[in-house]
């Protein structure tokens, strides 16, 4: 019987398959691994912290700073800082910067002088934000990033209390966000226009809790206990779902919401046992669905104002609830209805 050769094809084949394991093994390099244990190639420290830490050498003071940012980044705090007399606490000079407090605090001290914990010191500077720490018993503001008026900014996560002027004070195009503000010689915070303050608190402060400024938002906040109004609001603004209870403390001169001006929307807000529950100044304003309860005055609104149904239910007693179904008391179905209680 004649034997049949492999083709010429199955022979390439296999050579070239040959060729290709060989070709693998030598570029693998050798398989024994080199003596001892294996260690991990650190990380350069720019990538285990890519910011900047507050301290003498990198962001040295001045004459009137502990410390001084002079460039756009991102800087945190690696430690609290204790105020000395004639100094801001930390000056920013530079748009761009991203303060982290880092959960510490920045501590001012007895006749400091009108000096302020965090402070911009140029004016029109934008893309600020100062986040996450404390900021108290300052000379003069805890946060002032308002005074020359900073913008496109955001504070958030910070408590501000003790300062002998505002809490926490911003320029303009600001959100504020989850912040404490706490008897401050001034006001608690303070906005300029186009500002948004969400989830904050503002609790016995000398001023007011809250003051916004022209087309500003405040919603979910509770202004509690200022010895003037829990919140202010200029023009344009929309005041909507907060709580204010104890402005003015009896001194005839503190509303729960004080609208000084036209075109605002005070909306589902809860004031209670201030001087003036709702106080609107002049015309062209919008009130629906608040509730008033307890205060000297509920409801102290200027003529060509617009506003649902004031529904008086002091004193009104009503049935208890026991059970799956119950008839209203709320005497109304207008659902633009505000109540007193």
């Amino acid at each position: 019987m004649t034997r049949k050769h492999p083709s010429t094809r199955t022979m390439l084949s296999i050579s070239a398959l040959t060729l290709l394991f060989t070709s693998a093994l030598l570029y693998a390099g050798p398989l024994t691994p080199p003596a001892g244990p294996i260690s991990s190639t650190p990380k350069p420290l720019t990538e285990v912290e890519p910011r900047i830490a507050i301290n003498a050498a990198n962001t040295p003071g001045d004459a009137d700073s502990l410390f001084k940012i002079t460039q756009p980044g991102s800087y945190y705090l690696t430690g609290n800082i204790t105020g000395v007399a004639g100094k801001h606490g930390i000056e920013i000079t530079a748009s761009g910067v991203t303060l982290d407090l880092n959960g510490f605090d920045l501590l001012g001290v007895p006749a400091m002088g009108a000096f302020d914990g965090v402070s911009v010191t140029v004016s029109s500077l934008t893309n600020i934000a100062v986040i996450n720490g404390s900021v108290r018993n300052w000379g003069d503001d805890g946060i002032d990033l308002g005074t020359l008026t900073a913008s496109n900014c955001r504070v958030e996560d910070v408590q501000a209390s003790g300062n002998t002027g505002t809490g926490i004070s911003v320029g303009s195009v600001t959100i504020v966000d989850r912040c404490v503000a706490r008897s401050n010689i001034s006001n608690g915070i303070s906005t300029g226009a186009a500002c948004v303050v969400t989830r904050c608190v503002g609790f016995s402060n000398s001023g007011s809790g809250v003051t916004l400024g022209i087309g500003g938002v405040i919603t979910d906040c509770s202004a509690n206990s200022n010895s003037l109004d829990g919140i202010r609001c200029v023009a344009s603004c929309l005041v909507r779902g907060n709580t204010c209870s104890s402005n003015g403390n009896g001194a005839g001169d503190g509303a729960g919401i004080h609208a000084t001006s036209g075109d605002n929307r005070i909306e589902g807000n809860n004031c209670v046992g201030a001087d003036r529950g709702i106080d609107v100044d002049v015309a062209g304003n919008i009130i629906i669905k608040n509730t008033c309860s307890g205060n000297t005055i509920n409801w102290v609104i200027a003529a060509s104002n617009y506003y649902g149904p004031i529904i008086d239910r002091t004193g009104v007693v009503t049935a208890a609830v026991n059970g799956p179904a119950a008839a209203g008391t709320l005497v109304t179905t207008d659902p633009h209805a505000n109540f007193s209680y």
